[in-house]
């Protein structure tokens, strides 16, 4: 085998959001799809001195068209890639918050997506393109029960 040069390894960070709807009962996320098909969360990088949760606030609002509020961390993933052109090796986590919308239109959305659109949390699941992204949503899906739960049991 022939000897291949070593990769500079170059840590990343972004930071991005699960936006959540109740509709008819329904729990719903928002997913976009990329030109390639893919489908994933909004997320992005930060601007230089910018907090972690801001950067969460602004990259949704760009990607997706809404605006949105935050509410808890959800949590990080974490994943490698290669940009063998530029001879770099990244490992990137990025940092989810659960969000609402509280403004907006999809029909905003960047150009960066070919689409935005609502799912039930469990179609959400089996369509993210990544396992992940899958695991934040079910987290997602646990947070967002457990909170349903709590306002039952306090209203009674």
């Amino acid at each position: 085998m022939a000897n291949r040069p070593r990769l500079r390894i170059v840590q990343a960070v972004s930071a991005g959001g699960v936006v959540y709807r109740q509709r008819r009962g329904t729990i719903e996320v928002l997913l976009l799809e990329t030109p390639g098909g893919q489908w994933g969360l909004p997320k992005g990088t930060p601007d230089p001195e910018e907090a972690l949760e801001e950067t969460a606030l602004r990259e949704v609002a760009e990607e997706t068209g809404l605006e949105v509020a935050l509410e808890d961390k959800l949590g990080t993933i974490e994943y490698w890639f290669v940009r063998s052109e530029e001879a770099r090796r990244f490992h990137k986590s990025v940092h989810f918050w659960l969000m609402r919308p509280t403004g907006g239109s999809l029909e905003q959305h960047d150009a960066e997506h070919v689409s935005v659109r609502w799912f039930s949390i469990a179609d959400a699941v089996q369509r993210a393109t990544h396992e992940n992204t899958a695991s934040i949503l079910r987290q997602a899906a646990a947070l967002i029960e457990r909170a349903d739960g709590q306002a039952a049991g306090a209203a009674r």
